[in-house]
């Protein structure tokens, strides 16, 4: 068996049980489907006189709807919590002791703190309209967890760059912006990305304080059907979307890493082979 400097190359008998592992999972979540399959058709949940309400024109209106304001209160949150994760990681990696103190107590807090409670805290005791206590609540949250992911990332980055940079004589402004972001940025993005899903899904947590966002949607669509099990069409409606959005933040972040690797700034630059240069003259040399 050969090896390399990451890992050592399986052998036979390991191909081989692994691909009897990954039969048998495939088999598994195959079965699983399979399963649910035929729980959907045993309820009658393909039945058309389930699905042809959502042809109505009033109901494909108050989906959109709701679709619009979940966006909404996403777009507000994202953007709100990375100005806020950055704000609150310039405080944790300040040379001042009383605000990293403060930057710090306010991390650990709106960590600690359960979304649901704070967007409650903010709804029904400060009695705050439902979205800016939705955007309010995702805020404090997600800002704090961005805060730590960005203070992370930043100090993962090797520390003779930063010395290098101080050595030049560049200010502490300068080399977090000009030298530790920039590479710290690369690894953080999957994190920030991971966090800005659970910030969309978070969103569902609206229609708990009334906000008419998509989910709040489906659940008065559900509550005026007049059959059996009306939540499932809807959920297999809300679902896939929800499940799409998400997806499509997972390749807005491949494709803004692919153009990062792409940017001249960031590309490795070819260096010509090394050739007889001219020599100055010496003792040993003739001008």
């Amino acid at each position: 068996m050969t090896s390399t400097a990451l890992y050592d190359v399986p052998g036979p008998l390991t191909r081989r049980r692994h691909f009897v592992y990954g039969l048998v999972s495939t088999a598994v979540i195959l079965g699983l489907l399979g399963w649910i399959l035929y729980l959907l058709f045993d309820t009658n949940q393909f039945t058309a006189a389930k699905w042809r309400p959502f042809a109505y024109e009033g109901i494909q209106e108050l989906l959109l709807r709701g679709l619009g304001n979940t966006l909404k209160a996403f777009a507000y949150a994202a953007v709100l919590s990375l100005a806020l994760g950055g704000l609150l990681a310039c405080g944790r990696l300040s040379v001042h002791r009383p605000l990293r103190w403060v930057a710090t107590l306010v991390v650990e807090f709106f960590r600690a703190m359960p979304v649901l409670v704070m967007i409650f805290f903010i709804f029904v005791a400060l009695k705050v309209q439902p979205l800016p206590a939705l955007v309010t609540g995702l805020t404090l949250y997600n800002g704090s967890v961005l805060a730590e992911v960005f203070r992370t990332g930043v100090n993962s980055v090797e520390r003779g760059q930063r010395e290098a940079a101080y050595s030049l004589g560049m200010y502490k402004t300068q080399v977090m912006s000009y030298v530790l972001v920039p590479q710290a940025l690369r690894a953080m993005l999957p994190t920030i990305i991971s966090q800005l899903v659970v910030a969309l899904k978070d969103t569902s947590l609206g229609f708990l304080i009334t906000y008419e966002e998509f989910l709040h949607a489906g659940k008065l669509i559900a509550g005026n059907l007049n059959y059996d099990l009306p939540f499932i069409p809807v959920v297999m409606i809300i679902s896939p979307i929800y499940i799409g959005m998400c997806m499509l933040l997972s390749w807005f972040a491949n494709w803004v890493s692919k153009r990062q690797k792409r940017n001249p700034k960031t590309e490795a630059v070819e260096v010509a082979d090394a050739g007889p240069g001219t020599l100055l003259p010496g003792p040993g040399q003739q001008r």
